[in-house]
């Protein structure tokens, strides 16, 4: 049953409402336009696609167009928040961070800048684009660099959260969104804090499994969850923050069942399982099983038939968490 703590929405499961989360962060980007002054946008020629445009037309002195210059992009960022601005720069997450990581490492990370890197069209769900425009090596990217922190918000409502929480956060922040319209899973009274796991959906009887899940791919797990109920008790925990990982709450779940599946729309290598099995290595060791992309590039097709293509849809978490159990 869903976790009265988390105060998810009600019809998450019978057609829930959709909406791409990059929407929420272009709401969040106008709200903080008005309430903070420091605030500056900074894009690469995707102004509409990121949904910086809003921002763009009520605050043109606020904002920089870069042009196809995701180098430019960074360091003109981290020159702006050296002198006391709150710079966000957009574009693709397979252009930013993907084409300009060493400028985002040496510009910003090291000097531990307070600019927030949005990264959009993520994952496999971009679509019809295809294999060049799917970033499936974000999350890895920016979760090694020291200094920085990596949100990935499960709806569009998160995702304006996590944009406003950013814009407080004193050092550089990663924002991993979407193309593709998602289940809205979260109301404005759901807690969200980062560096915070929260539980989402919790068994009427004993888990033997816990998933972990980071993204719209949240909504597959409690699915998942759905499907197992008077099957295999589970536990389901939404991990919006990848990088600082709430360790306590993690460790915590993974000793109360002994084993672990986690789902991701990004590499199995070096992405947010790969953040939990380090974690869970060192701190409590169990079986580990892992949903995401197994070492392949993406390729054109509709969002939701790349999702089961690549093994990420309910029917492979529930394969997962079966295969885990059975590792216990």
């Amino acid at each position: 049953m869903l976790n009265a703590s988390a105060k998810l929405k009600e019809n998450i499961f019978d057609k829930p409402e959709s909406a791409p989360t990059r929407d929420g962060f272009g709401k969040a980007l106008l709200e903080l336009g008005e309430s903070n002054p420091k605030v500056v946008a900074l894009c690469a020629d995707l102004a509409e696609s990121t949904r910086m445009l809003p921002f763009k037309e009520k605050y043109p002195e606020r904002y920089i167009e870069l042009g196809v210059a995701e180098q430019n992009l960074a360091t003109v960022a981290s020159g702006l928040a050296n002198y006391g601005k709150i710079p966000f720069i957009a574009s693709y997450a397979t252009f930013s961070p993907g084409r300009n990581n060493e400028q985002i490492r040496t510009t910003i990370s090291l000097n531990n800048l307070p600019v927030k890197i949005v990264g959009s069209h993520a994952g496999v769900s971009v679509g019809p684009d295809g294999a060049t425009h799917q970033a499936l090596e974000d999350i890895a990217l920016m979760r090694v660099q020291p200094n920085m922190t990596v949100l990935s918000p499960c709806d569009s409502e998160e995702a304006r959260k996590a944009t406003l929480a950013a814009a407080l956060h004193p050092g550089p922040v990663y924002i991993r969104l979407a193309r593709e319209k998602t289940p809205l899973m979260t109301t404005s009274d759901t807690p969200f804090e980062i560096g915070k796991a929260l539980p989402v959906w919790s068994s009427s009887k004993k888990p033997q499994v816990t998933i972990f899940a980071t993204g719209p791919l949240l909504h597959n797990a409690l699915l998942a969850a759905k499907r197992l109920e008077n099957d295999i008790p589970v536990s389901v925990f939404n991990v919006h923050t990848i990088k600082s990982l709430d360790t306590e709450t993690i460790i915590a779940a993974a000793k109360n069942v002994g084993a672990v599946v986690t789902v991701e729309e990004h590499q199995i290598a070096g992405g947010f399982g790969s953040a939990i099995a380090e974690c869970l290595a060192a701190e409590c060791p169990v079986p580990v099983e892992f949903v995401g992309v197994r070492d392949l590039f993406g390729q054109s097709g509709e969002p939701k038939e790349l999702v089961e293509y690549y093994g990420m849809g309910v029917l492979h978490i529930i394969a997962a968490v079966k295969k885990a159990l059975a590792r216990k």
